[in-house]
């Protein structure tokens, strides 16, 4: 009896893996991909155009910005579209951020309209929320914060 159990149960378990898997190769959440792609390229490689392509102009960036080797965050900051697509236009122009310009994009869910997504870059941590407009996903909102002191620091 409880060989037959696990055979029906079986297929019940995978089901989710399988359906999870499928959505990771699905074309929305490649498109989400792509658009934080954008954002965080548009940004290391001085393109606000790939800015204007993956943000929304409603966006709302809040963060904690933490200064190397200080103790605490800085009071929260607010950084308008506007201001993320000035930034794109000189945060790196003269290379002055080094080479190691290094991401990691995680897609943690993409549903018909709406997706989350983690982006770790040089800066920090950036938890992102994209909507679908017009058949576009863009970023509206991001939660950002430098990245942690290191254990033992």
């Amino acid at each position: 009896m409880k060989k037959l159990a696990l055979a029906l149960a079986t297929p019940v378990l995978l089901f989710p893996l399988r359906a999870l898997d499928a959505h990771a190769t699905s074309p929305d959440h490649a498109a989400v991909e792509r658009a934080v792609q954008d954002y965080v390229e548009g940004v290391y490689q001085v393109a606000p155009e790939r800015i204007e392509r993956s943000v929304s102009p409603a966006l709302v960036k809040r963060g904690f910005y933490r200064p190397d080797g200080a103790e605490a965050y800085r009071a929260p900051g607010a950084m308008s579209y506007e201001q993320l697509h000035e930034l794109a236009s000189f945060w790196n122009a003269n290379g002055q951020q080094g080479d190691d310009l290094t991401y990691e994009i995680e897609v943690l869910d993409v549903l018909d309209v709406t997706a989350a997504a983690k982006l770790s870059a040089k800066w920090g941590i950036d938890y992102m929320h994209l909507e679908k407009q017009d058949g576009t996903w863009k970023i509206v909102q991001v939660l950002w914060q430098s990245h942690p002191r290191p254990e033992g620091d």
